[in-house]
């Protein structure tokens, strides 16, 4: 238990990262810590919203690698969050990494329905060229980038594999291997394979497990840490404009908060949790004096992009009765590619793939669409009357359906949340492993002291699960327990 539990603590931002510092610190007798949030809400990039009377998530949906090693599946079953299937013991053992087994329904750009079997070919072998990544630089080679190795690896391979294959065979295989390539994108919440890193690729880490959703939405999480803390240790709508610290070992009140509507904090410890594309834009202002160098270095060599969801509900579904994920072919692409040219005209081509949302009202029909990169950034600035008219158009050409028409849309925005400016982060060309580890250096660095007047926390200061509500919520306990070591 700490002793000097009066320490001043402002944590920046009710992010999941921020709340899970603040649960640490009050539970550990910490009796001054306070959080200040710029927008209305708790939850940060966990939001759940509604399409008519359908639950969906305009965030962080799913949690990867649900099993005991997973504090986020360990606090969802403690709050019985989960349905039972999540929490068998098979479900928790088995480890698929990333890419759970859903049942998908496969349709062309000619508006025809595919056998699943015979798309085999192309997911099998872009899992295998996938998890056979360089790890190393020894093994490096001529790669730039992660797409540069699955390019050359799919054109190597296929090669052989593929020859005694007709055209069109070759044709539709060609596009589902695209519709995996841009399902990667959004993954790592990238514009393209080729902006990641290839050895920063294989730094990510997945834990065992199936990966599941929260059926009554992820925001539940969020209402029952929050249920914990002391009711008023939340500022809402308390956008912080500066942060002044000290190079120096400076005694009490080593650091002051200045907020934008004129509150001045003094603290001895700040946890700044905002998103990193947050910090990308406006860590010039955001502190004072400015960050070191290889903090500087960090924030600019690790990636942040967009990554948007569309969600469609229709009246009645055009998809199988246990169809989990559509998958989109487009069967006229020329190259292995998973970006688009002409976005203006042609953004829609970067959705590859709908999620079927399962919803506990029965006869509510939604569907989740997936966009990242330069196409997402071109949606979010499109009116929704565009949208909803491209997405009609594509979902007619690819179901073959010219009657289906949507009943509702409803995209997300996320590089247009001013506190967020995108999705999360990924190890773009050029980041490595010490890159995070600068990201999570408290402030300032003094020869064997650590006065840790500025400490930091969230998705992207995590050097395994960065991008990940687990990254973010581990992230918050560490910084916790940095001061709570501190202090004892």
């Amino acid at each position: 238990m700490a002793e000097n539990v009066d320490a001043k603590i402002v944590i920046i931002g009710c992010g999941i990262a921020g709340i899970a510092a603040a649960h640490r610190l009050v539970k550990s007798g910490f009796t001054n810590v306070r959080i200040l949030e710029a927008t209305g809400r708790s939850g940060g990039r966990i939001k759940t919203g509604r399409l008519g009377n359908t639950m969906i998530e305009m965030g962080a949906a799913f949690i990867h690698g649900p099993s005991e090693e997973n504090p986020v599946f360990c606090l969802a079953r403690d709050y019985n969050l989960l349905d039972p299937k999540s929490l068998t013991p098979e479900n928790q053992a088995v480890d698929v990494g990333e890419d759970p087994p859903l049942v998908p329904n496969w349709f062309t750009s000619s508006g025809q329905k595919l056998n699943p079997d015979d798309m085999d070919p192309a997911t099998e072998l872009f899992h295998v060229i996938l998890d056979n990544t360089p790890e190393s630089t020894t093994d490096k080679q001529s790669w730039s980038s992660v797409g540069d190795f699955v390019k050359s690896e799919f054109q190597r391979q296929t090669a052989t594999k593929w020859k005694d294959k007709d055209k069109h065979t070759r044709q539709v295989l060609l596009g589902a291997m695209n519709s995996m390539l841009k399902e990667e994108c959004f993954a790592s919440a990238t514009h393209s394979l080729e902006d990641l890193d290839l050895i920063g690729f294989s730094m990510y880490l997945s834990i065992k497990g199936v990966d599941c959703t929260f059926p009554s939405g992820a925001e539940g999480l969020i209402s029952n840490l929050m249920s914990e803390l002391p009711a008023n240790l939340v500022s809402y709508s308390r956008p912080v404009r500066c942060i002044h610290w000290s190079y120096s070992e400076s005694e009490e009140n080593a650091v002051m908060v200045e907020c934008e509507d004129g509150e001045k904090i003094n603290a001895d410890h700040v946890i700044v949790t905002v998103p990193l594309g947050y910090l990308k834009n406006h860590h010039s202002t955001l502190f004072s004096p400015p960050l070191p160098a290889q903090k500087l270095e960090s924030i600019q060599k690790i990636g942040f992009g967009t990554c948007d969801k569309i969600h469609v509900e229709f009246e009645s579904p055009w998809w199988d009765a246990d169809c989990e994920i559509i998958y989109l072919v487009w069967d006229d692409e020329e190259d292995i590619s998973d970006h688009v040219s002409d976005i203006s005209n042609n953004w829609v081509r970067k959705i590859s793939s709908f999620n079927v949302v399962k919803s506990s009202k029965s006869g509510s029909h939604v569907l989740c669409g997936w966009i990242s990169g330069h196409e997402a950034e071109h949606m979010e600035t499109l009116p929704e009357q565009e949208v909803r008219r491209s997405i009609t158009e594509l979902i007619r050409r690819f179901s073959g359906d010219l009657t289906i028409t949507p009943t509702r849309i409803e995209c997300t925005r996320w590089l247009h949340e001013p506190w967020t400016l995108g999705s999360y982060c990924h190890p773009a060309i050029g980041c490595s492993a010490q890159n995070f580890k600068d990201m999570m250096e408290p402030l300032p660095t003094i020869e064997k002291q650590e006065p840790l007047q500025v400490m930091f926390a969230g998705e992207a200061t995590h050097p395994s699960y960065y991008s990940t509500m687990h990254g973010a919520l581990l992230s918050g306990r560490r910084e916790a327990d940095r001061l709570i070591s501190h202090y004892s």
